[in-house]
Protein backbone atom coordinates (compact mmCIF):
# COMPACT_ATOMS: atom_id res chain seq x y z
CA UNK A 1 0.00 0.00 0.00
CA UNK A 2 0.79 3.48 -0.71
CA UNK A 3 2.70 6.03 2.10
CA UNK A 4 0.36 7.70 3.64
CA UNK A 5 0.90 11.30 5.89
CA UNK A 6 -1.21 12.48 8.20
CA UNK A 7 -1.18 15.66 10.83
CA UNK A 8 -2.53 17.97 12.86
CA UNK A 9 -2.00 20.97 10.45
CA UNK A 10 -0.24 21.37 7.62
CA UNK A 11 3.28 23.03 7.70
CA UNK A 12 3.65 25.18 4.04
CA UNK A 13 6.28 23.21 1.62
CA UNK A 14 8.48 26.16 2.03
CA UNK A 15 8.44 26.36 5.76
CA UNK A 16 12.19 24.63 5.32
CA UNK A 17 13.59 27.69 4.14
CA UNK A 18 12.38 29.90 7.10
CA UNK A 19 15.09 29.45 9.60
CA UNK A 20 18.09 30.14 7.29
CA UNK A 21 16.42 33.17 5.59
CA UNK A 22 15.45 34.98 8.92
CA UNK A 23 19.27 34.14 10.35
CA UNK A 24 20.07 36.07 6.97
CA UNK A 25 17.55 38.91 7.75
CA UNK A 26 18.48 38.89 11.22
CA UNK A 27 22.44 39.84 10.47
CA UNK A 28 21.19 41.92 8.01
CA UNK A 29 19.24 44.23 10.50
CA UNK A 30 21.79 43.97 12.93
CA UNK A 31 24.52 45.37 10.71
CA UNK A 32 22.29 48.06 9.81
CA UNK A 33 21.74 48.90 13.18
CA UNK A 34 25.51 49.02 13.95
CA UNK A 35 25.93 51.48 11.13
CA UNK A 36 22.92 53.51 10.39
CA UNK A 37 22.83 55.04 14.21
CA UNK A 38 19.61 57.53 13.21
CA UNK A 39 17.41 54.50 11.66
CA UNK A 40 17.93 52.56 15.02
CA UNK A 41 14.45 52.93 16.17
CA UNK A 42 12.73 51.50 13.22
CA UNK A 43 15.53 48.79 13.07
CA UNK A 44 14.34 48.05 16.42
CA UNK A 45 11.02 47.78 15.65
CA UNK A 46 11.40 45.37 12.66
CA UNK A 47 14.04 43.09 14.81
CA UNK A 48 11.31 43.48 17.51
CA UNK A 49 8.92 41.94 15.21
CA UNK A 50 10.53 39.62 13.82
CA UNK A 51 11.20 37.53 16.63
CA UNK A 52 7.89 37.80 17.47
CA UNK A 53 7.06 36.15 13.94
CA UNK A 54 10.20 33.22 14.41
CA UNK A 55 8.66 32.48 18.21
CA UNK A 56 5.37 31.84 16.37
CA UNK A 57 6.63 29.51 13.92
CA UNK A 58 8.31 28.31 16.31
CA UNK A 59 5.82 27.03 18.48
CA UNK A 60 4.08 26.12 15.62
CA UNK A 61 6.92 23.51 15.01
CA UNK A 62 7.14 22.16 18.48
CA UNK A 63 3.18 21.19 17.85
CA UNK A 64 3.31 19.68 15.08
CA UNK A 65 2.41 16.19 15.20
CA UNK A 66 2.40 14.02 12.41
CA UNK A 67 1.63 10.24 11.39
CA UNK A 68 2.93 7.89 8.60
CA UNK A 69 1.55 4.65 7.77
CA UNK A 70 3.84 2.62 5.23
CA UNK A 71 3.21 -0.95 3.79
CA UNK A 72 5.48 -2.18 7.14
CA UNK A 73 5.16 0.03 9.50
CA UNK A 74 3.40 2.64 11.68
CA UNK A 75 5.35 6.29 13.19
CA UNK A 76 4.27 8.75 14.86
CA UNK A 77 6.93 12.28 14.69
CA UNK A 78 7.09 14.51 17.16
CA UNK A 79 9.28 17.62 17.31
CA UNK A 80 11.49 15.82 19.69
CA UNK A 81 11.67 12.38 17.85
CA UNK A 82 9.11 9.92 17.60
CA UNK A 83 8.66 6.19 17.48
CA UNK A 84 8.07 3.17 15.14
CA UNK A 85 6.00 -0.05 15.37
CA UNK A 86 5.88 -2.59 12.63
CA UNK A 87 2.27 -3.81 11.29
CA UNK A 88 3.58 -7.27 12.18
CA UNK A 89 4.00 -6.22 16.13
CA UNK A 90 0.30 -4.51 16.28
CA UNK A 91 -2.55 -7.37 17.58
CA UNK A 92 -5.86 -4.30 17.60
CA UNK A 93 -6.28 -0.73 16.38
CA UNK A 94 -9.35 0.54 17.97
CA UNK A 95 -11.19 3.19 19.40
CA UNK A 96 -10.54 3.87 23.34
CA UNK A 97 -13.99 3.85 25.37
CA UNK A 98 -14.44 4.43 28.91
CA UNK A 99 -17.18 2.19 30.64
CA UNK A 100 -19.61 4.30 32.98
CA UNK A 101 -23.36 2.97 33.88
CA UNK A 102 -22.91 -0.21 31.42
CA UNK A 103 -22.31 1.98 28.51
CA UNK A 104 -19.28 2.34 26.54
CA UNK A 105 -18.49 6.17 25.56
CA UNK A 106 -15.90 6.74 23.23
CA UNK A 107 -12.74 8.98 24.14
CA UNK A 108 -10.58 10.78 21.68
CA UNK A 109 -8.20 8.65 21.77
CA UNK A 110 -7.02 5.68 19.31
CA UNK A 111 -5.43 2.64 21.18
CA UNK A 112 -3.24 0.41 19.83
CA UNK A 113 -2.59 -2.95 21.19
CA UNK A 114 0.97 -4.49 20.63
CA UNK A 115 2.42 -8.03 20.68
CA UNK A 116 5.61 -7.19 22.28
CA UNK A 117 6.84 -4.23 23.30
CA UNK A 118 10.69 -4.17 22.99
CA UNK A 119 10.54 -3.30 19.69
CA UNK A 120 8.75 -0.08 20.48
CA UNK A 121 10.77 0.63 23.69
CA UNK A 122 13.71 0.13 21.59
CA UNK A 123 12.75 2.84 18.96
CA UNK A 124 11.84 5.69 21.24
CA UNK A 125 14.25 8.11 22.96
CA UNK A 126 13.56 9.23 26.57
CA UNK A 127 12.83 13.08 25.63
CA UNK A 128 9.83 11.35 23.23
CA UNK A 129 8.75 8.81 26.05
CA UNK A 130 8.74 11.88 28.93
CA UNK A 131 6.11 14.29 26.13
CA UNK A 132 4.09 10.55 26.28
CA UNK A 133 3.91 9.95 30.17
CA UNK A 134 3.11 13.73 30.62
CA UNK A 135 0.35 13.62 27.52
CA UNK A 136 -1.69 10.42 28.65
CA UNK A 137 -1.77 11.67 32.74
CA UNK A 138 -5.50 12.41 31.58
CA UNK A 139 -6.68 9.17 30.10
CA UNK A 140 -4.68 6.44 33.23
CA UNK A 141 -6.44 9.09 35.40
CA UNK A 142 -9.95 7.69 33.19
CA UNK A 143 -8.54 4.33 33.24
CA UNK A 144 -7.91 3.93 37.13
CA UNK A 145 -11.37 5.92 37.88
CA UNK A 146 -13.10 3.13 35.54
CA UNK A 147 -11.52 0.49 37.62
CA UNK A 148 -12.47 2.24 40.84
CA UNK A 149 -8.58 2.61 41.62
CA UNK A 150 -8.46 6.74 42.36
CA UNK A 151 -6.52 6.37 45.40
CA UNK A 152 -3.52 4.01 43.69
CA UNK A 153 -3.45 6.84 40.75
CA UNK A 154 -0.58 9.05 42.38
CA UNK A 155 1.52 5.70 42.72
CA UNK A 156 0.63 4.64 39.31
CA UNK A 157 1.27 7.91 37.31
CA UNK A 158 5.08 7.84 38.84
CA UNK A 159 5.71 4.02 39.02
CA UNK A 160 9.29 3.88 37.71
CA UNK A 161 10.11 0.33 38.69
CA UNK A 162 12.58 -1.36 36.34
CA UNK A 163 10.71 -3.53 33.40
CA UNK A 164 11.74 -6.40 32.85
CA UNK A 165 11.01 -7.01 29.02
CA UNK A 166 9.34 -10.56 29.17
CA UNK A 167 11.12 -11.82 24.89
CA UNK A 168 13.44 -14.33 25.39
CA UNK A 169 16.18 -11.24 25.39
CA UNK A 170 14.82 -10.56 28.84
CA UNK A 171 16.24 -6.52 27.85
CA UNK A 172 16.10 -4.72 31.32
CA UNK A 173 14.61 -0.76 31.21
CA UNK A 174 15.29 1.88 33.50
CA UNK A 175 14.08 5.74 33.85
CA UNK A 176 12.15 6.77 31.12
CA UNK A 177 11.66 4.29 29.51
CA UNK A 178 11.13 2.01 32.25
CA UNK A 179 8.10 4.41 33.23
CA UNK A 180 6.74 4.31 29.84
CA UNK A 181 6.63 0.49 30.25
CA UNK A 182 4.74 0.61 33.27
CA UNK A 183 2.13 2.87 31.66
CA UNK A 184 2.03 1.15 28.96
CA UNK A 185 1.22 -2.12 31.56
CA UNK A 186 -1.34 -0.19 33.43
CA UNK A 187 -3.26 0.91 30.14
CA UNK A 188 -3.39 -2.05 28.92
CA UNK A 189 -4.67 -3.46 32.14
CA UNK A 190 -7.29 -0.26 31.93
CA UNK A 191 -8.08 0.04 28.40
CA UNK A 192 -6.79 -3.04 26.90
CA UNK A 193 -4.16 -0.90 24.80
CA UNK A 194 -0.39 -0.05 25.19
CA UNK A 195 0.27 2.90 22.97
CA UNK A 196 -2.32 6.01 22.35
CA UNK A 197 -3.03 8.57 19.41
CA UNK A 198 -4.92 11.43 20.03
CA UNK A 199 -7.60 12.30 17.48
CA UNK A 200 -6.51 15.98 17.43
CA UNK A 201 -3.40 14.81 16.01
CA UNK A 202 -4.75 13.83 12.79
CA UNK A 203 -6.42 15.37 10.13
CA UNK A 204 -9.62 12.73 9.96
CA UNK A 205 -12.09 11.36 12.42
CA UNK A 206 -10.95 8.23 14.80
CA UNK A 207 -13.03 6.08 13.19
CA UNK A 208 -11.68 6.92 9.83
CA UNK A 209 -7.93 6.60 10.89
CA UNK A 210 -8.74 2.90 12.38
CA UNK A 211 -10.24 1.72 9.45
CA UNK A 212 -7.06 3.25 7.52
CA UNK A 213 -5.25 1.50 10.13
CA UNK A 214 -6.87 -1.91 10.23
CA UNK A 215 -6.42 -1.88 5.76
CA UNK A 216 -2.76 -1.34 6.00
CA UNK A 217 -2.43 -4.25 8.77
CA UNK A 218 -4.53 -6.91 6.85
CA UNK A 219 -2.72 -6.26 3.84
CA UNK A 220 1.03 -6.10 5.71
CA UNK A 221 -0.43 -9.62 7.39
CA UNK A 222 -1.22 -10.85 3.86
CA UNK A 223 2.19 -9.79 2.44
CA UNK A 224 3.56 -12.05 5.49
CA UNK A 225 1.24 -15.06 4.03
CA UNK A 226 2.76 -14.94 0.89
CA UNK A 227 6.05 -14.28 1.84
CA UNK A 228 5.95 -17.11 3.89
CA UNK A 229 4.10 -19.68 1.32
Amino acid sequence: MNTRHLSNFTLPSWHYFIKPIGYFFALFLIFFLIYNEYRKPMLVTILTLTSILFSIYYFALRSHVMITLTSTHLQQHFFKGGWVVKWDNIQEVSICTFQQDGWHEPLPWIGIKLKHYKPYLDSICPKVACELLLSQRGLLYLGAKQAGSEAKFEDIVLDSNNYIDKSPAHTAYTGMLAMLANRMKHQRSYHGFDIFIATNEINMSGDEFVGLARRYLAAAELNNTNEMN
